[in-house]
């Protein structure tokens, strides 16, 4: 699949996104990005053992303590953390792993799509988000 149609499947499907690497400092990115995603509709489980909450949602310590469904793990970390969140992923039953920008592990990438999850890497889901209803396709 084309990487812009894995985008608007990933985005038109999604409701609910765990994010990883969630701060609850509103300077930082996944902060702004997770904010403008619950403005946008989407319900947002904070992932990050540091914090008790962001955005008025209880944190998770990570993918496995979260009660219930995810449709889209989305990772603020570093490019040799993703393996294990992506295993995580798989186990917990996401449809999806979003790699923010700046963020690429090939090898992740191609474990997720091999137990079937849809990938996004290198990629702002914000700005995808915000370009996609400029071009009305969301």
């Amino acid at each position: 699949m084309e990487v812009n149609e894995t985008i608007t499947q990933v985005l038109k499907e999604s409701r609910i996104i765990a994010v990883v690497g969630l701060s609850n400092n509103p300077e930082r990115p996944s902060y702004r990005v997770a904010s403008y995603l619950k403005s946008q509709g989407y319900r947002i489980v904070p992932v990050n053992p540091t914090i008790t909450e962001a955005l008025g949602e209880k944190s998770y310590p990570d993918l496995a303590a979260i009660p219930g469904p995810v449709d889209v793990v989305d990772v603020f970390r570093k490019a040799e953390d993703v393996p294990p969140i992506v295993e995580a992923a798989i186990v917990k039953g996401a449809k999806a792993v979003w790699l923010q920008e700046g963020v690429v592990n090939e090898a992740a990438a191609g474990r997720a799509r091999a137990a079937g999850l849809l990938v996004v890497m290198d990629r702002c889901m914000l700005k995808e988000h915000s370009r996609l209803r400029r071009e009305g396709r969301l």
